[in-house]
């Protein structure tokens, strides 16, 4: 767990959890950049997101394409579903991989 203050007030967890829900981690990104914790469960839910949009070029791959879409969307759906309860429990779990690409940006 990273060393982030924990999440204050009813918009911030709303912000929190809409930053695992797709395309709604812009939101996040560009309404709330004063909030730490926000701010690093957006930038993890943008990368979930790009995966996500990635997922649906491999699926026009012949043969492996639907296992590669397959396997995507359940690493997506569980790190997003750890991602909504981290934030109700005000903690930054850092999802291996997602949040080395995510301290790019």
């Amino acid at each position: 767990m990273a060393s982030i203050h924990r999440v204050s007030g009813s918009k911030s967890y709303a912000l929190g959890i809409m930053s695992y829900l797709g395309i709604l981690c812009l939101v996040p990104l560009i309404v709330n950049k004063d909030d730490e914790l926000v701010h690093f469960h957006a930038k993890q839910g943008l990368v979930l997101w790009v995966w996500s949009v990635l997922a649906l070029i491999f699926l026009q791959l012949p043969g492996i394409g639907k296992l590669l879409f397959s396997t995507s969307v359940m690493a997506i759906l569980v790190c997003s579903a750890i991602g909504i309860i981290s934030v109700l429990l005000g903690k930054a779990w850092k999802i291996p991989l997602v949040n080395n690409i995510s301290n790019v940006f």
